[in-house]
């Protein structure tokens, strides 16, 4: 699947993900109203409106980015009917040819990461026959509990020919409070980076790992440092857009060769219609908004990496 990944960001010359984390307010009334006429307002409307929701941007969209990275706890909160309406958007996703990072934070121990991996990108067995549950091409692993919770991924990701993306550096302001200490005298994250450098090394696609990791875009400095240790692991960037994070900041999370990242962005896209720069598109044309942020967000890191 990296090797896909790696494809598509060619073809469209967009190293972009799409940030499917659906928030009942970034839901358009019409949306919401039509989800309720039909299930009330219930947990089986919520997800209706958000599968709605998604159809429409992903519609609007697929035609010019690589991969989508669904945020299941914005499904989770709904329940059942939202990990339906989370299961209906991976699958919907798969028709448009979308690579589909899971982001599901997942990580433990023994069987039960081995389960995680399972649900989120193996094959389940049950009797003679053989289920993918959730189905997704990667998932994001915490990785706290160190190479317990990481191989039974690898284990997976190697059998499916599938990806991980590794929590090395978050995009979040208290991120520093354990990932910046000083071990050794080198701080934790780098020695992160150096364990899934390794991890990867066993799990290579054609020219970079199944093993990659998320780096906040808010950390410039900090992936550049990375890179250098991981330059066979795809990083995942997220931070783009509402969080602070620019084109310009986004040069150095990618190799020469242009390739190597893929950044993401989610409320800056699916709910740009809210944005001054997009509100004349209204809320019946707010999947033509997210369109258009799309191609914004095309430009500005194109611009960014002709410093390369």
């Amino acid at each position: 699947m990296i090797n896909k990944l790696t494809a598509k960001i060619k073809k469209t010359e967009a190293p972009i993900v799409v940030g499917l984390d659906p928030m009942l307010s970034y839901i358009p009334e019409p949306v919401k109203q039509k989800a309720f006429a039909e299930f009330g307002e219930t947990l089986e409307g919520a997800g209706e409106a958000i599968w709605q929701f998604n159809k429409a941007i992903v519609d609007a969209t697929c035609d010019l980015i690589p991969a989508v990275k669904p945020q299941i706890a914005m499904y989770e909160q709904f329940g059942i009917p939202g990990l339906i309406a989370y299961k209906k958007t991976i699958d919907y996703c798969h028709e448009k040819d979308l690579v589909v990072i899971a982001d599901v934070k997942r990580g433990d121990i023994g069987s039960t990461s081995g389960a995680y991996a399972t649900a989120h990108l193996g094959n389940v067995a049950v009797g003679s026959k053989q289920y993918a549950a959730f189905d997704a091409d990667f998932a994001t692993v915490n990785p706290y509990l160190g190479t317990d919770g990481i191989k039974p991924f690898v284990d997976v990701c190697k059998e499916e020919k599938k990806g991980i993306f590794i929590l090395v550096k978050t995009s979040n302001p208290s991120s520093g409070e354990f990932q910046d200490r000083l071990i050794d005298g080198k701080p934790l994250y780098e020695q992160v980076a150096e364990k899934v450098a390794a991890w990867g090394e066993d799990a290579m696609g054609d020219a970079y790992s199944y093993v990659g990791a998320v780096v906040g875009a808010t950390y410039p400095e900090m992936g550049k440092a990375l890179r250098k240790v991981m330059p066979k692991s795809y990083i995942l960037v997220p931070g783009y857009g509402a969080q602070g994070g620019k084109g310009a900041d986004l040069v150095h999370f990618f190799n020469k060769d242009g390739l190597g990242a893929i950044v993401n962005s989610s409320r800056g896209i699916i709910a740009a219609y809210k944005q001054e720069a997009y509100q004349s598109y209204g809320e019946a044309n707010f999947a033509d908004a997210s369109r258009a942020a799309v191609l914004a967000m095309k430009e500005d890191i194109a611009k960014a990496l002709k410093q390369l």
